[in-house]
């Protein structure tokens, strides 16, 4: 059986904990497993480097930091590997370019491109554990580059899927996926299931477990991903293919983003092509739009209202002020914040929406803005209410049962 397994920065903290890593590996391997391990850098490490980095240079060339950056996982591949040797495994340590990652040009946010499989199927072939240095690869110029945020979950499923693993197993401080986050709501469940749809809502609607682009990746190769703890037993989550089961629970999970703001822009010239204009012009500056409102338009002016993240507030008001008499004048609130109900059950049941509005209605709690999918419903509310709501919407569903 090939196992991927992938610590991150928490897991690997500390020497102590580099070392507990080496005994979790070395029980799998008396298990009988073949083991390939992606590890990040020791947490703090990265943010220490780019420190470096900005002692010298406030913005510092891309391909130099990809240069920098890479080193923090190595030394983790390293010194794992130094700790399995001393208890008597065979194990190796590869960077990502000796593990035959090859990606774009793109630096400090690569994507992967190909793996060669090749070089990691003949040390496993020779008996070795081993230990690659997660978030990074190389291009085909030859230069080291890093797959920036969650690149160590990505590196671990591209492993997975070019090595045909059996599964690929997600190592952090927290044991699964859970109904919701447990410091809002400590009646929230751990999933033993979950599909990788409902997955990707609550990655991208804020749960912190996993990055969506590992997901994404996931889906695509059919690799079978479970999130777990470094620091207990307990059997984790896996995430999945959709399956009849998963059907019948109505709301698999409640999220909570609070990193949101609200545009309003009134008497907007109603023209065609104004609204592309704005969000080409948003799109332009990286600035990611989430919900949008536009209101049915009259005497020749329409109001438009939408989302964004709190961290791109400043130049979402660039933007808007680029638009001039265009826009007669615009709104903004920082004081607002998402919650959002995920579940596929939610396609083959009925009322589903109904529930979480009346259940926010009864709280007295306001819905400013809506947007749904097949498998998701988010409001926007006011933050002051966020957790409230989290706490109110877990219960409606019986989320805690």
């Amino acid at each position: 059986m090939l196992v991927v397994q992938k610590y991150g920065g928490t897991s690997v903290g500390t020497l102590e904990r580099i070392q507990n890593v080496a005994n979790r590996v070395a029980k799998a391997r008396d298990e009988g497993k073949d083991l390939v391990v992606v590890v990040s850098a020791m947490s703090g490490e990265t943010n220490k480097l780019i420190e470096y980095a900005h002692h010298f240079s406030k913005n510092p060339a891309k391909k130099e930091m990809d240069m920098l950056l890479s080193s923090g996982e190595r030394v983790t591949a390293a010194l794992l590997s130094i700790a399995l040797q001393e208890m008597g495994y065979d194990a190796v340590a590869m960077t990502g370019r000796q593990a035959g990652i090859v990606t774009d040009t793109t630096h400090t946010y690569a994507r992967i491109k190909h793996i060669d499989p090749k070089p990691i199927k003949e040390q496993i072939a020779q008996g070795k554990i081993v230990i690659v240095a997660g978030f990074q690869g190389i291009n085909e110029e030859g230069n080291v580059t890093t797959l920036g945020r969650g690149g160590s979950d990505l590196t671990a499923v591209a492993l997975a899927g070019a090595l045909g693993a059996d599964q690929c197993e997600i190592y952090s401080d927290v044991d699964g996926i859970y109904t919701t986050d447990p410091r809002i709501e400590p009646k929230a469940k751990k999933l033993d299931t979950i599909s990788y749809d409902e997955m990707l809502e609550l990655a991208s609607l804020g749960a912190k477990v996993l990055q969506n682009r590992s997901v994404e990746l996931a889906k695509k190769l059919g690799v079978k991903l479970y999130a777990r703890s470094s620091f207990s037993d307990n059997e984790g989550t896996l995430i999945t293919e959709e399956s009849k089961g998963m059907e019948e629970v109505l709301v698999s999970g409640v999220a909570l983003d609070k990193n949101q703001a609200r545009v309003t822009l009134r008497g907007v010239a109603d023209r065609p092509g104004i609204a592309a204009e704005i969000f080409n012009k948003l799109a332009e500056e990286n600035i990611n739009v989430d919900m949008i409102i536009q209101n049915v338009g009259t005497d020749g002016k329409t109001n438009l209202g939408f989302t964004v993240p709190q961290s791109e507030i400043d130049n979402a008001k660039a933007v808007v002020a680029s638009f001039g008499e265009e826009i007669e004048g615009a709104d903004y609130d920082e004081n607002v914040c998402k919650v959002s109900i995920v579940g596929v059950g939610m396609k083959s049941h009925s009322g589903v929406a109904a529930k979480a509005f009346s259940t926010l209605a009864e709280n007295n709690i306001n819905i400013q803005m809506i947007s749904t999918s097949e498998i998701k419903v988010s409001m926007i509310i006011d933050e002051k209410y966020g957790e409230l709501a989290v706490r109110s919407l877990h219960a409606a569903y019986e989320l805690d049962k």
